[in-house]
This record gives structure tokens, sequence and C-alpha cells, in this order.
């Protein structure tokens, strides 16, 4: 059986513990009891009204699946139907234009668009899943479908095929030429990504391109993070509120070329 200790009345695996704990409190200023303190009370003050929710939820589907056994193998007249969803409240009339007054709220959730998930929690494969959900792999959606034809010696094969490669990653630099545009050159040139600094002190993304040339983006404030220092393991860059990550590994077959 799993491990779990004590924090504020709730029983949390070590292994739950340990992580927020050491891994995700540091830096943010709360303390871990504090931050179990306020958890509890949340838990304390949401979870009723989750219960009474689910089970309005099921007495609604008790009614529709009532509703549609009395009426088995018969046409379903639709304004019939709408009037008995209206009746039992699973339709309610359109309210009035109203916004959302909650505040702190990750960016990742109030303003940038991409999927949200909703999972099972008792499923780590699952939550591992919608965790990641608003990150895909470019080159892994290339290189798997046919976007990238298999004629010519392109085949997707059983193991990696460079030359279909090559079409994934001239395919990609195109896609950021077309969204995140150098001020010279193209991202199929790039030879190396660095950091420079505006006249504000500011980090700003340069790029190094295969003639030695040294150029930026077109719009610098595409450019909205990186980790790795000068020269960087990653480069996020934003396009309409959505972001792109350009992850940069030299020790990997593909790309360390």
């Amino acid at each position: 059986m799993r491990k779990r200790v004590q924090r504020s009345g709730l029983q949390v695996a070590v292994i739950l513990d340990d992580l927020v704990a050491n891994q995700i409190l540091p830096g943010t200023g709360l303390e871990t009891d504090a931050f179990w303190r306020s958890f509890a009370e949340i838990l304390n003050d949401l979870t009723p009204r989750n219960k009474a929710l689910l089970a309005e939820r099921e007495e609604l589907q008790r009614k529709i699946d009532a509703w549609h056994r009395e009426r088995q193998g018969q046409f379903i007249d639709s304004d019939e139907y709408q009037s008995f969803l209206t009746d039992i409240g699973y339709l309610v009339p359109e309210g009035a234009n109203f916004t959302i007054a909650t505040t702190n709220v990750d960016d990742e959730v109030a303003v940038m668009a991409g999927p949200q998930l909703v999972v099972p929690v008792m499923n780590a494969r699952y939550a591992l899943n919608a965790a990641n959900a608003r990150w895909g792999s470019l080159y892994d959606a290339l290189y798997g479908t046919d976007v990238i034809p298999e004629d010519d010696g392109c085949e997707k094969g059983n193991s990696y095929n460079p030359k279909r490669g090559n079409q994934v990653i001239a395919w990609a630099a195109n896609f950021l030429d077309e969204h995140a545009p150098l001020s010279e050159g193209s991202h199929g040139e790039v030879s190396a990504y660095g950091l420079t600094e505006d006249a504000d002190g500011r980090k700003t993304l340069s790029a190094t391109l295969s003639s030695g040339a040294s150029t930026s983006l077109a719009e610098p404030g595409q450019f909205v993070g990186y980790l790795g220092g000068g020269n960087p393991s990653n480069v996020l860059l934003r396009h309409n509120g959505l972001h792109i990550d350009i992850q940069i590994d030299r020790g990997h077959s593909v790309g360390k070329d």
C-alpha cells in the first residue's frame, strides 16, 4: 500500500507530499503547511457542492433514460423532447451576458488557447496525458501522417528515415517562416539560436544563419521565453496567442543537424 502522511486532515501520498514540498512550492513564497491548510479548506468548501452537483446530474440522467425507455422504438418528436428537457431543468433559458470575476487564475487556464482535458485523476496515465495535452510534437505529427507524402524514398518504415525526416524539418521551417519570420533569412538556414539584450536590457532572440550572418525575429515581441541561458535548449514563440516551443537537443541524431 502506498505510504501516506497527514496534512491538515488530509491523507496525502508521500510521493505527492515530497513533490509539493521540494519541487512545486520552492520559489513561490508559500510554506508547505500553509499550502496544505488552504488546500484542505478548498476541499472542505467545494466537496459538498460537487457531490450535490453530481447527484443532480445523476437524477437528470435517470429521468432522460426513463423517457427514452418509455419510447423505445418510437419516432422522437424534437419539440416534445425539447419540452421534456426544459421541464426537468436540463435545458434552461439563455442568461444575460456575464464576466467571470475569479482572480489570480493562471494564464494557461484564463487567456491562453489550447486543449484542456478533464480526466479521472485516479488514472496516472490519463492525468499525465491531460497535463501535457497543450503540447504536441509537430515533428511527430508530420512524420507519422500523410502531410508528408511517402513517395520518392520518403516512406515511414519501421525505423527513422532521414530522407523523410528532412522533409519534416523543411515543412516545420516553412511553418516558422510563416508564423514567426526572421528579419532576414529562413529558420531553415539557422545553425544556432542565441540571446541578446535590447536597449532596455530585455532578452531578445538572435539567430545565426549557415552563412555566418546574424539575424533576429521580424517581430521581436513574438519571443516570450527560453530555457538554457545564452545557448538555449528551448525557445518559446507566440503567434495569435498560441505558443511554439522550439526544443534544441544537440546530442540527438536529429537535433544535432
